[in-house]
């Protein structure tokens, strides 16, 4: 059913940099998952694959999503899942995804019409131009089926504050917002619900919805912190440090979040769910 991209060199042969999850993968499916799960599954909800459907979800990571799909449309279903980190499709296997594929967002490699359902949990704000990454997902999809999409809806509050603070004081703020602009070229843009909901009526969807949802989340300080470095301005950061001066650098942002915070950490994050279904 499926082609194999012939012109793509294979993840684990591709050069690296801070940019990508390997280095951090076991870190980031064991602290950023559990706060991942709740709005897969209400997302995979929204898109309601059909019993025995064919689901794909793209930049799967560590298979949450995927994980979800599965058990939504039962043993008799196919779920695929993709992703460019060798080390993410590890996870999303040992999780139980059977199907993976080291593939990008854009220029997916699978025929036209071949799924019922297209899921991408944030995910679609990283792809280097989302709008060809969303005709590319509305193209494998079959007429009437659905696309959902989950972004995260605002991102300042005090704990992510606290942080940011402690690392301007080790590297400048310019930089720090390069490499965030860099790693996720979309964030800002489609954090926006007006907008996200042009993108995928653009990409040709009809009847698109976006609905804002809060969830929230209990973390340890120590899982909380592990999890910030994990993202990309904190992939940079060490990138940027060497190893003496990111040791120095989570000695200081951990004294620095045990004095204004308790432990465990609550924290509320504000999701956007974007469905659209292929005419």
């Amino acid at each position: 059913m499926f082609r194999r991209n012939r012109g793509q060199t294979p993840a684990a042969t591709r050069p690296t940099d801070w940019r990508s999850y390997d280095s951090v993968a076991e870190t980031y499916d064991r602290v950023r998952s559990p706060v991942h799960e709740a709005p897969a599954r209400d997302l995979v909800a929204a898109v309601a694959p059909p019993p025995g459907g064919r689901v794909l979800d793209v930049g799967t990571g560590p298979g949450v999503a995927a994980a979800a799909a599965a058990e939504a449309i039962g043993p008799g279903g196919v779920v695929v899942g993709i992703d460019p980190s060798a080390e993410m499709l590890r996870l999303a296997r040992a999780r139980g995804v059977r199907r993976i594929a080291a593939a990008q967002a854009i220029d997916l490699p699978f025929p036209d019409r071949v799924f019922d359902a297209v899921v991408a949990s944030f995910v679609i704000f990283f792809v280097t131009r989302y709008d060809t990454a969303l005709f590319d997902m509305v193209r494998v999809l079959k007429h009437g089926g659905r696309l959902g999409v989950t972004t995260w809806a605002g991102h300042s509050d005090e704990f992510t504050r606290a942080w940011r603070e402690v690392a301007e004081s080790f590297a400048t703020k310019e930089l720090l917002d390069d490499a965030a602009r860099k790693a996720a070229p979309w964030d800002e843009r489609l954090s926006d619900p007006d907008r996200l909901q042009e993108a995928l009526r653009e990409a040709g969807l009809r009847n698109v919805e976006v609905s804002r949802r809060e969830y929230r989340t209990t973390l340890s300080l120590a899982d909380y912190l592990a999890g910030r470095e994990t993202s990309a301005v904190g992939r940079f950061l060490r990138d940027m440090l060497g190893e003496a001066l990111w040791t120095r650098f989570q000695a200081r942002v951990e004294e620095t979040f045990r004095s204004r915070f308790d432990d465990p950490i609550g924290d509320t994050n504000d999701v956007l769910i974007a469905i659209g279904t292929r005419p």
